[in-house]
């Protein structure tokens, strides 16, 4: 369950880093809601996780999936431009992901 709720932990953070760019440096109201709620969520979850899971495992996937997320979603929702050293940049992100996932002993 620990990992469960570190991946829903980590698509939080994505959700609460995409309404605070919408708030407009918390001028606007709702996503400045938006984004103290989902912050919440995301940071319970991860302290559930942080249960059972290694301190620096649970935080680096954590903070990964959250990079990765908001990668993603500045390309596919707000036109963020991309080029081939931002991508390759992503993957070994994720490369770094998956290995703290398998020597996790978990």
């Amino acid at each position: 369950m620990a990992w469960l709720f570190l991946v829903i932990a980590g698509i939080f953070e994505v959700i609460w880093a995409y309404f605070m760019k919408q708030s407009e440096g918390f001028t606007k109201l709702w996503p400045t809601v938006m984004t103290a709620a989902t912050m919440a969520v995301s940071l319970g979850l991860l302290s559930f996780s942080m249960k059972t899971l290694p301190l620096g495992t649970a935080y680096a996937v954590w903070t990964g999936i959250g990079a990765v997320g908001a990668f993603i979603v500045g390309i596919v929702m707000l036109g963020e431009s991309t080029n081939i050293m931002r991508i390759a940049s992503v993957c070994l992100i994720i490369i770094g992901l998956i290995g703290l996932k398998l020597t996790a002993g978990d």
